[in-house]
């Protein structure tokens, strides 16, 4: 298979503008509010709580089975919501940026409740797009340009804005990053619609509120039967544990280099936005052609080690302060790392659902991976910090990795057949999640 060659396609010029469509609010309301937070005065404890906002990102399995089953009278089942999802997303960053944050925190909070509401959502639709129109051996490099095109929103909304923040004035960047917003409006126009498979039958004669239970659970049983009980526990718990560490170590990250390290915003956004966007990119176009030699699973574990120990390195910042060399180590590591085993995670979760229920099985899944940063980040991320010091808090964050890439091995195992009925060339049986049932 012609690695690099995949890169060249409409498909994956498509899905880089999308990744950034759906990367541009994630630090909105995370690590980028994190700064005008501390930059104001709020306390450690009340940013913290604004973590809570992001549960949004963990529940949106809640509301997925609306994207399966509805569809917008424009643009088609998947492209439609996008776009509504893109424009709502515009209107509310923008209106977020105008509060100020001591003056009316409540109000900030409800308007970043509503980004992260409509950047959930358009997280599931997008997830469920890159399930429906990508062939099995086109998906980690579809992942891969999704996930450059997210961290290019990410340097757009972390570098470009902490580099804004010590010039102009916060509601100023945040009418910067809304008009962004409109990069993805022309992505979704430009994007090809999948054909839509036949529904799963609603039972006969059901009300409103069962219909709508069994929309969400039936996807859920889906999955469970086609995977089998043993394999149905192991992928939920490996999509549990797998980035809990990684995700939990993100909770207060810029608080970390700002209060703790030293660093000014301008140093944060050249080094860990900057150069962590150099090190994405080189994870991104490398990932597929590594899985390619040592097959999901030894890649699985292989970088789930690395970013395990890149949390280490910024232990070692905690002790070191300002140290350029060790900040710039860390972030090289995290960024390769990360790029490359998110591929590969986000690979092996697509191929595990189901075209017709994608949406629904996608959101839970990617919900399911996100507890360790929104549901106990937000809730023992501060006290963790106040007990064990911060080279403590990455310390354990290393420890937490542990559970998820011993499942690695168990779920990646060459069991089974990927995919019945839609293998693409170059698939490799590595790909294949726990063995299904006949």
């Amino acid at each position: 298979m012609d690695w690099l060659g995949v890169f060249r396609s409409r498909r994956m010029a498509v899905l880089f503008v999308l990744g950034f469509s759906s990367g541009l609010p994630l630090y909105l309301t995370g690590q980028t509010l994190q700064a005008w937070l501390s930059s104001v005065g709020v306390e450690l404890g009340g940013i913290a709580a604004f973590n809570a906002i992001g549960l949004a990102y963990t529940f949106k399995f809640a509301w997925s089975p609306v994207f399966d089953r509805l569809e917008l009278p424009v643009l088609g089942r998947r492209r439609g919501w996008m776009l509504a999802l893109q424009l709502g997303l515009v209107a509310a960053i923008a209106a977020m940026g105008a509060v100020d944050p001591l003056a009316a925190p409540g109000q900030l909070a409800a308007l970043a409740l509503a980004v992260a509401v409509l950047s959930a959502s358009l997280d599931v639709v997008i997830d469920a797009y890159k399930a429906d129109v990508l062939a099995p051996g086109e998906r980690v490099a579809g992942a891969a340009a999704y996930v450059i095109g997210y961290r290019t929103a990410m340097v757009g909304t972390g570098a470009l804005a902490l580099v804004m923040a010590d010039r102009v004035v916060w509601p100023a960047i945040y009418a910067t990053m809304a008009a962004l917003g409109l990069v993805g409006v022309v992505g979704t126009l430009l994007a090809e619609e999948p054909a839509r498979p036949a529904e799963a039958p609603a039972r006969p004669g059901a009300g409103r509120l069962a219909r709508f239970a069994a929309s969400l659970w039936l996807p859920i049983a889906e999955l469970g039967r086609r995977l089998g009980p043993r394999g149905f526990a192991l992928v939920i718990a490996f999509t549990v544990l797998y980035r809990f560490g990684d995700f939990f170590a993100q909770t207060l990250i810029i608080v970390f280099f700002r209060q703790h390290a030293g660093f000014e915003f301008t140093d944060i956004a050249a080094i860990y936005q900057g150069l962590g966007y150099a090190a994405t990119v080189v994870g991104g176009v490398g990932a597929g052609a590594i899985v390619a030699r040592l097959g999901m699973r030894r890649v699985l574990i292989a970088f789930g080690l690395l970013q395990a120990a890149t949390n280490l390195l910024y232990a070692w910042l905690a002790l070191a302060g300002a140290s350029v060399p060790i900040f710039s180590a860390a972030v090289v590591c995290d960024g390769v790392a990360n790029t490359m085993g998110t591929a590969a995670f986000v690979a092996y979760l697509m191929s595990v659902c189901s075209p017709a229920m994608s949406a629904t099985q996608l959101a839970l899944l990617t919900s399911l991976s996100s507890v360790g940063q929104r549901v106990f980040g937000a809730a023992f991320a501060a006290g963790l910090v106040a007990d064990a010091g911060w080279s403590g808090f990455f310390i354990a964050t290393s420890v937490m990795a542990v559970p998820g890439l011993v499942l690695a091995y168990f779920v990646a195992r060459p069991w089974g057949t990927p995919d019945e009925g839609r293998r693409g060339p170059g698939d490799r049986e590595e790909f294949a999640p726990a063995r299904r049932d006949p």
